[in-house]
């Protein structure tokens, strides 16, 4: 009897096993569905600034100081506020999409558009008269005006935001995730040659490379345009609407704590940057800390495409009224991007000495960003984390809650001690910088805390 006991226990147990690891490996091909194409499309994104990041770097280190502020500010600045709206529509469009509502999502698509176009056009002066702000700011008279010349040729960059991210999160919410996959590879290919031929067969220099990005941001809009108004999305785009110009308000208000939400976790490295800038040996500080900064860039761009499946698989799951199944999503792409995190943070470790020579052949800058690759490496391994919670947010609609959160733990915790330590301690990038890795382990431990609080049946 007692035997017979124990071998039952024994198959229970196994096929709980089993169940869980069927479980893990169908929500696994939901996530990749999702995070796959999402993370590609964002490093082919941040390509473009890295592919013309090593053209224009060995131009001069001016010209490379000058684009990492242009990039790394204006258009961070401008990314964080375009991109965190459009994470509201993901929300929007994820939850319509769960709900079966599909006639919203095109109607949710045209209100956003109306929105970010409106905002563009307010941040765009911000590109025109970028010199004097930069200089103001305290960043060099010569990288400043060489800053203000790049700015103008982003404006085109600038506009094609409004409507990549609306575009994107509008068909990820749906799984029509290769269109976008093949038209990001095809920018990237676009602005690999482009660069080459204009800046250095033509001899355009600064200019090509500047032609090459316009031309290959607007690659994928184009593209995911056709797709939409030419039969890709039947159930979900009928059409331009009158509806888009009415009930404006609601998606305003959730695109623009979004938008803050997304802003101030973007602007944080900025920060950075601008503060770095302001020390001796600016041009050399700024190369060293951008290449540290681009390597973060990458590791991001992972990080944004599994915030993306969170906010698909959390918004769909939570449309459809099932709580258990946004709980077991959210584990299952945490503790993907922490494990994928772990290994990126080991390599830093063991390259940090070569790879700033992809960037430039300045010893003195991969000198400094060797002694900058153990911060380097923490912020990665945080990074793996921070951003997917952020995604779990969206996908159930509490920006305007991770917004404070963000604010209180970035700029009242991070900031003020990377000031101290960088400036009063005398320990410069590396203080600035430990310090502002201080705020980004307070925000991933609180927004923890609130994930694993939440009482997901009444989010439903």
């Amino acid at each position: 009897m007692e035997g017979e006991i124990r071998e039952g226990l024994l198959q229970e147990t196994h096929e709980a096993e089993e169940s869980l690891v069927r479980k893990v490996w169908t929500e696994s091909k939901k996530l990749w569905v999702v995070a796959g194409p999402a993370i590609f499309t964002r490093i082919t994104m941040f390509g473009l600034f890295v592919i013309s990041q090593a053209f224009i770097g060995h131009i001069g280190n001016t010209e490379m100081a000058a684009l990492s502020l242009v990039f790394h500010i204006l258009g961070r600045f401008s990314i964080g506020i375009l991109m965190g709206m459009s994470s509201g529509l993901e929300t929007l469009c994820g939850q319509a999409f769960g709900a079966k509502q599909y006639h919203m999502l095109g109607i949710y698509l045209q209100r956003s558009w109306l929105v970010e176009l409106g905002v563009s056009v307010l941040i765009i002066p911000l590109f025109i008269f970028s010199a004097p702000i930069l200089q103001s700011l305290g960043q060099t008279k010569d990288i400043s005006q060489m800053a203000n010349i790049i700015s103008i040729w982003y404006i085109p960059i600038l506009v094609s935001y409004v409507f990549s991210f609306t575009l994107q999160m509008y068909l990820q919410t749906q799984s029509k995730n290769m269109i976008i996959t093949w038209l990001a590879a095809a920018s990237l290919a676009v602005h690999a040659i482009g660069s080459w031929v204009l800046s250095t067969k033509a001899h355009l220099g600064l200019a090509g490379v500047m032609v090459s990005m316009i031309v290959s941001n607007w690659i994928p809009v184009v593209g995911q345009l056709v797709f939409v108004f030419y039969g890709g999305c039947p159930k979900t785009w009928t059409g331009f609407s009158v509806q888009a110009f009415f009930d404006l308000w609601p998606v305003i208000k959730l695109s623009l704590s979004s938008g803050v939400m997304l802003c101030l976790e973007i602007w944080y490295n900025a920060a950075l940057i601008l503060l770095t800038g302001t020390m001796d040996d600016a041009e050399t500080s700024i190369n060293a800390l951008s290449v540290c900064l681009n390597i973060n860039g990458w590791e991001l761009m992972l990080s944004f495409g599994f915030l993306a499946a969170a906010g698909v698989r959390v918004s769909n799951e939570l449309g459809k009224g099932s709580s258990k199944a946004a709980k077991f999503a959210i584990v299952v792409v945490v503790c993907t991007s922490l494990a994928i995190g772990i290994v990126i943070w080991a390599l830093v470790l063991v390259f940090r000495h070569r790879v700033s020579y992809i960037f430039s052949d300045s010893a003195e800058v991969a000198n400094a960003t060797s002694h900058l690759s153990v911060l380097l490496a923490f912020s990665l391994l945080l990074n793996s984390v921070q951003p997917v919670l952020s995604g779990v947010a969206v996908g159930a609609g509490w920006q305007g809650t991770v917004a404070y959160v963000n604010l209180i733990c970035y700029y009242i915790v991070g900031l003020p001690l990377g000031i101290l330590f960088g400036f009063v301690g005398g320990y410069k990038v590396k203080g600035i910088w430990l310090g502002m890795i201080c705020g980004t382990a307070v925000q991933t431990l609180v927004l923890s805390f609130l994930t694993w609080r939440t009482d997901w049946e009444k989010q439903v």
